[in-house]
């Protein structure tokens, strides 16, 4: 078989069929399924949490992984902040030819090892092979199924209120300039890796301890105000934050400076937000504290009250300003 994708790998004949056995099947397992159209699942309750991403990310490898493990953590932790375990994922590929089956057998490797850690499957999946430009290299889309164990698990933004307290798991902004220093295109250089990993273990132990957990997300494209803007417009919740209290990497400030970028707006991919209610923010700032992933955790502001839908920052010279979504594009192909 040849060193590079050709395109006698996605027509469905015997090259395609070594491809599959000899990357997919041989990571991924499940010979069984393997040999079947749709994969048979076992779920222990009717209730369940579904959901679809797609991951175009450039450059494919990058500090702290590549475009699987990054689809691999994308998908879990979307199953995660709701509250539900994730149990199973699917893997569709869209390949261009001329791509190193050497540097496909990485990634797929990197997928397998993300997924054991998270403690999913990847049971089912698809592979396309498209003409040399027709992509960049490797598209990869993803679904996810996840269970509700228990209703107290379960996310309640219904109950949000006025003094609640705004939790975010670790430092901003490592994901979007960690790619933008892999590129090499502005002359950025820094060891900033990407904070890309699954935190559903992580999200569970907070599960555990707080039934009071109302809202929880993973702030990727549009960064942490964008997340929390979308948060205050669909549940009609006013929050403020304040600035001196968000955690920033020297890095990640530096770099942000000399660009222009707003570290508030950049992609993160392995931290969470999460609002508490204050009387249980203590030990929700301890299960996280305990974690390498949340040993930065700390509240960054509050809900004031329910009604416009809106979000202030208050800067640390006192004054307070209005924080909108992010207009237009900081940093494209961030995942």
């Amino acid at each position: 078989m040849s060193e590079r994708i050709s395109l006698a790998h996605g027509d469905g004949g015997e090259w395609a069929h070594k491809l599959i056995q000899d990357v997919f099947v041989r990571n991924f397992g499940h010979q069984k399924e393997a040999q079947l159209d749709a994969a048979p699942l076992s779920l222990s309750r009717a209730e369940i949490a579904f959901t679809t991403d797609s991951f175009v990310v450039r450059p494919i490898f990058f500090p702290g992984g590549n475009i699987g493990k990054l689809a691999v953590a994308g998908t879990v932790n979307d199953l995660a902040v709701t509250g539900a375990k994730p149990e199973y994922l699917t893997a569709s590929f869209i390949i261009e030819e001329g791509f190193l089956i050497s540097d496909l057998k990485s990634i797929v490797e990197s997928m397998f090892q993300e997924a054991k850690k998270a403690g999913v499957r990847i049971v089912a999946g698809d592979t396309k092979v498209v003409e040399r430009g027709s992509a960049d290299g490797l598209y990869i889309n993803t679904t996810g199924i996840g269970i509700f164990e228990s209703e107290e698990k379960r996310i309640k933004p219904e109950s949000i209120k006025g003094g609640d307290s705004i939790i975010i798991s670790g430092t901003i902004g490592d994901h979007g300039i960690a790619i933008l220093s892999a590129r090499g295109e502005l002359g950025i250089q820094t060891d900033l890796s990407s904070d890309c990993a699954s935190l559903n273990h992580m999200i569970q132990d907070v599960l555990n301890v707080s039934n009071h957990v109302k809202m929880m997300r993973d702030p990727t494209r549009g960064g942490l105000a964008t997340t929390l803007v979308e948060i205050c417009e669909d549940f009609q919740i006013t929050m403020e934050i304040e600035e001196r209290s968000i955690p920033i990497k020297n890095q990640v400030h530096g770099a942000s400076d000399i660009l222009g970028f707003d570290p508030l707006y950049l992609a993160n991919e392995g931290k969470i937000i999460f609002i508490v209610a204050k009387e249980d923010e203590d030990k929700v700032l301890h299960v996280l504290q305990r974690h390498n992933k949340g040993k930065d955790a700390c509240v960054i502001g509050k809900v004031t009250s329910k009604d416009k839908g809106q979000l202030f920052i208050t800067t640390p010279i006192g004054s307070k300003r209005r924080l909108n979504r992010l207009v237009g594009m900081q940093l494209p192909r961030i995942c």
